[in-house]
C-alpha cells in the first residue's frame, strides 16, 4: 500500500495497541474529531469484538492489520465511521447506515428518551430517515403502534433494511402531502433544519444535503412538519422535534395549535429540540 503507514509485518502478528497508538495520530493530523476513540472502534469492527474488550487483544493478524490500514486511511480522509462500519449506535440499537440516509447523532437520544417516557400508543416519526427515531420507540414500548414517515428512496432502503421484522410501519411519501389516515398521541421528528449558509464539518457533509439543510435559514420544512403533526395529533398529545440551535423563536409557529410548549439543551447545553402539547378543544 504505496504512500501508507501500514501495521503489518512478515512475522506473527502486529501489537494492537502500537497500531492504535499510530492510527490515532494519523486521524488527530487529519482533524478527526476523536482520533482514538474512531481508531479503536474500527479495530474493533475489524476484530469483530466490543471496543470494551480491546484490551483482551494482544495483537492483529498481517491481514487484520492490513484491512485496519485500510480503513484508517479512508478515516483519514474524513469518510464518516458509520459508513466505514456499517453501523450506527443509537441508544442502544444499532442501525444500518451508509451513503444515501442521515447517520443518526447522540444529540437525537434525548429526543427519544423524551418521547419514550410519555408512554404513547401510537406514535407517528416524521423525516425518519434510518428510523431512529421510531426504532428506538418501539423497541423501548413494544406494544406502541408505531409509523415512520420518509420521501428519500435511498434513505427508505436503509429504512426497511432496519424495520424489517420490528413493527414498525413504514410510510413512502412526503410528509406535506402523503396520505396519513392516523390518529396519534405523539410525534417525533428530526426533520432538515441547518441553515444553508453554515459551514458544516466533512462528515455532515457527507449526509445527503436534504436530510441537513433547509433553506437560508434552516425553516424550510419545519412550519410544515408542525402543521402535519397538529393534523394527525388528538387533543393532548405530545409533539417533540429537534432543531438547529439558532431556532429560538419558534413559539410563534406552535402556539396556534400548540401549548405547552418548552425548548430542551442538547448535550453540550445548546437550544436543540422543542416539545408540545396539542391544544385541548
Amino acid at each position: 500500500m504505496s504512500g501508507q503507514t501500514s501495521y503489518g509485518t512478515n512475522v506473527g502478528p502486529v501489537r494492537l495497541q502500537e497500531a492504535l497508538r499510530t492510527a490515532a495520530q494519523k486521524l488527530a493530523a487529519a482533524g478527526v474529531p476523536t482520533p482514538r476513540v474512531d481508531a479503536e472502534l474500527l479495530a474493533a469492527f475489524i476484530l469483530g469484538v466490543p471496543r470494551s474488550r480491546l484490551l483482551l487483544v494482544e495483537g492483529l493478524t498481517e491481514a487484520q492489520a492490513e484491512r485496519f490500514d485500510a480503513l484508517v486511511e479512508q478515516r483519514a480522509g474524513r469518510i464518516p465511521l458509520q459508513h466505514l462500519t456499517g453501523t450506527a449506535p443509537f441508544l442502544g440499537l444499532e442501525l444500518h447506515v451508509g451513503p444515501g440516509v442521515f447517520i443518526p447523532r447522540p444529540e437525537t437520544e434525548l429526543l427519544a428518551r423524551w418521547a419514550i417516557e410519555r408512554e404513547p400508543q401510537v406514535v407517528v416519526d416524521l423525516c425518519s430517515g434510518s428510523g431512529a427515531l421510531a426504532l428506538a420507540v418501539k423497541t423501548a414500548l413494544p406494544k406502541a403502534r408505531v409509523f415512520a414517515v420518509e420521501r428519500s428512496p435511498a434513505a427508505l432502503e436503509w429504512l426497511h433494511r432496519n424495520t424489517a421484522g420490528t413493527g414498525v410501519e413504514v410510510i413512502e411519501g412526503d410528509i406535506r402531502t402523503v396520505d396519513l389516515d392516523v390518529v396519534a398521541d405523539l410525534v417525533v421528528s428530526n426533520p432538515p433544519y441547518v441553515p444553508s449558509g453554515v459551514e458544516v464539518n466533512a462528515e455532515v457533509e457527507a449526509d445527503p444535503a436534504e436530510a441537513v439543510f433547509a433553506g437560508d435559514d434552516g425553516l424550510d420544512l419545519i412550519p410544515a412538519v408542525i402543521a402535519r403533526a397538529a393534523g394527525l395529533l388528538e387533543p393532548g398529545g405530545w409533539f417533540g422535534f429537534e432543531h438547529d440551535d439558532t431556532h429560538i423563536g419558534l413559539k410563534h409557529l406552535l402556539e396556534p395549535e400548540f401549548e405547552e410548549i418548552e425548548t430542551h439543551a442538547d448535550l453540550a447545553g445548546r437550544p436543540r429540540y422543542t416539545t408540545a402539547v396539542r391544544r385541548r378543544r
